[in-house]
């Protein structure tokens, strides 16, 4: 088999299922022969390890430790789920206080062992803050960052799929932005439904109400329906993100960055993005009034729960961040 690079990935939370999905999309992808998996949970990891080993794919030279400074050592990429899993009930910020910390000693983790990683993609919720806690506490630069936005634009883009009856592949730049939260933006503008513009299919207000309910609790439908988080499309998406930090086709769908600009400041938040070889590139959406409106909500949402772990002691005043890391 031919792969995109020899190099280092570290599969963080490898004993669950999101993590367990993301070793053998990659393997199965052809991104690293050079796996490591690891998790603190030591049966389920092995189980993993000998599923992996099962699967015989060619080449493939695949370790799993329950040792941080294993599992981090020349690592220079990083897929992670390693947080705990949302139940039924709860909303993404319900996770904050314990996800967070998980978060700091991750990013410390990073910094000790692998500083030079060349890209980290953060998927375990409420991923625009654990993002930013790992950000903040490994000391490397924004770009090399990213947190998992797309599956909201996936499930805006199924949702008005459903509603016009079309394939989904039919409909393109349907995507939010903001948080990826109970409170997202969802940019209705520019979607297209097989090249039409989609305000020529007749939406009602209460079908746009509908879709955007859809989009919003597609997460907390997933549990409803299998009695678990999504596993499946974190999975498939993180690993298309690490792939194209490693040099193949770049991810376009929306991803979480570090933002100091566009009106929106010291947050990590979903905004139009390319993540390549050189990291995560972002731009100033451009919307409609009410759009623009809704992102700016979504923006002070953020700003509320970054202010939270702050009181918390998770992460330093913001005035102290460049003390903490020097690339922000």
């Amino acid at each position: 088999m031919k792969y995109l690079t020899d190099e280092k990935l570290t599969i963080v939370g490898a004993a669950g299922m999101i993590g367990s999905n993301m070793a053998q999309i990659a393997l199965t992808q052809g991104l690293t022969p050079n796996i490591c998996l690891y998790d603190v949970y030591e049966p389920g990891l092995r189980g993993v390890a000998h599923e992996i080993n099962h699967c015989a794919f060619d080449g493939a030279n695949v370790s799993w430790t329950t040792d941080p400074e294993e599992a981090f050592t020349g690592a220079k990429y990083i897929l992670s789920s390693g947080g705990a899993p949302r139940k039924e009930g709860m909303t993404r910020e319900d996770l904050l206080r314990g996800n967070c910390k998980i978060a700091e000693e991750f990013g410390k983790n990073v910094r000790k062992y692998c500083p030079d990683v060349k890209h980290v993609v953060i998927i375990f919720n409420p991923a625009d803050l654990t993002g930013l806690v790992v950000l903040l506490h490994s000391g490397i630069r924004p770009e090399c960052v990213s947190t998992l936005a797309a599956l909201d634009s996936t499930r805006f883009q199924e949702a008005i799929a459903a509603t016009v009856h079309v394939p989904q592949y039919k409909v393109t730049d349907a995507h939010t932005y903001g948080g990826h939260g109970e409170v997202m933006a969802v940019f209705g503008s520019h979607v297209r439904v097989d090249g039409r513009p989609l305000s020529e299919f007749n939406i009602s207000p209460e079908q746009w109400e509908e879709i955007k309910r859809q989009t919003v609790q597609g997460g907390s439908n997933i549990i409803k329906l299998r009695g678990r988080s999504s596993f499946q499309s974190p999975a498939h998406h993180s690993v298309r993100m690490i792939a194209a930090a490693m040099g193949g086709d770049p991810f376009t769908l929306p991803a979480g960055r570090y933002l100091n600009s566009c009106g929106y400041e010291h947050v990590m938040m979903a905004m139009p993005t390319v993540i390549d070889s050189k990291g995560v590139h972002f731009t100033c959406p451009v919307g409609t009034k009410a759009e623009n409106e809704a992102l700016h909500a979504s923006y002070e949402h953020l700003c509320e729960m970054r202010d939270e772990i702050i009181e918390l002691g998770i992460i330093p005043e913001i005035k102290d961040w460049h003390k903490l890391n020097p690339n922000l």
